[in-house]
């Protein structure tokens, strides 16, 4: 298994597949090691059969030009502890490109678990940010590999039991953790229509990756990140679905 470094490196595109300006990363959702979404990638077609198996799923993402694959641990998500680790050890197993975990990797001893089982990037919660002896550790693991999660809406932010005075704007928990070390950005819009005057000043700073994870239903959404300069988007139930294309979507986001 490589090992990444760096900001958002990643494996090379398959043979005569031009590498896209913007990666679009499959997500897939794991719950007590199966996918919690079916896929079944000749739906359009009838053919094929559907799996649940995280393994093969990976596997059929990389086939057709994946150079990144993230997962979300809900269990660990839930425990604060992964959850998920023979199952990320599986795709690991069956695959040659970075694996990203989220969930249960807020801790130095979480991040060094899911390394051991094949994960090469992490994404942590958004706890992390008012808690700074664990960030240290967590880089202090990961390094580079360490990307925190944030949830950019405005009323979510304030929603944040934050343990300081007052609530702080996304632009100034970024500009602080950017300080810290942390190079990459995971915001999670959970289903809502991402709001670019955020993101985009945040995708021009040159000392940090935005990776956009949610929000996103059709091409036309890629296309827009992708012209806000946003590193990265993460698709999970829409590409499993078939709702988006994944060709289609690497063709959107080039």
């Amino acid at each position: 298994m490589r090992r990444d470094r760096g900001r958002l490196a990643a494996a090379p595109a398959p043979s005569g597949l031009r590498a896209p300006d913007v990666q679009v990363i499959p997500s897939i959702d794991l719950d007590k090691g199966r996918s919690r979404v079916v896929f079944w990638p000749g739906a359009s077609t009838g053919v094929g059969a559907p799996t649940d198996r995280p393994d093969r799923i990976a596997e059929n993402f990389v086939e057709r030009g994946a150079r990144l694959i993230h997962l979300v641990d809900f269990e660990g998500a839930r425990t604060g502890r992964p959850g998920n680790l023979e199952a990320v050890g599986s795709i690991a197993s069956r695959i040659a490109i970075p694996i990203q975990v989220a969930g249960g990797v807020d801790s130095a001893d979480g991040i060094r678990l899911a390394f051991a089982a094949g994960a090469t990037r992490v994404v942590t919660s958004m706890a992390i940010a008012d808690d700074p002896a664990a960030l240290a550790e967590g880089l202090e693991v990961a390094g580079a590999w360490l990307a925190v999660g944030l949830d950019p809406r405005p009323n979510r932010l304030t929603a944040f039991p934050w343990q300081r005075t007052g609530s702080p704007t996304l632009a100034g928990v970024v500009a602080e953790l950017a300080d810290r070390g942390v190079a990459r950005f995971v915001l999670a819009h959970g289903g809502h229509e991402p709001d670019l005057t955020i993101l985009g000043p945040l995708a021009a700073r040159s000392d940090i990756d935005v990776l956009v994870a949610g929000g996103v239903t059709g091409l036309d959404g890629i296309r827009r990140l992708r012209d806000a300069g946003i590193a990265g988007i993460i698709l999970g139930e829409a590409l499993l679905s078939g709702a988006i294309d994944f060709t289609a979507a690497l063709e959107a986001a080039a």
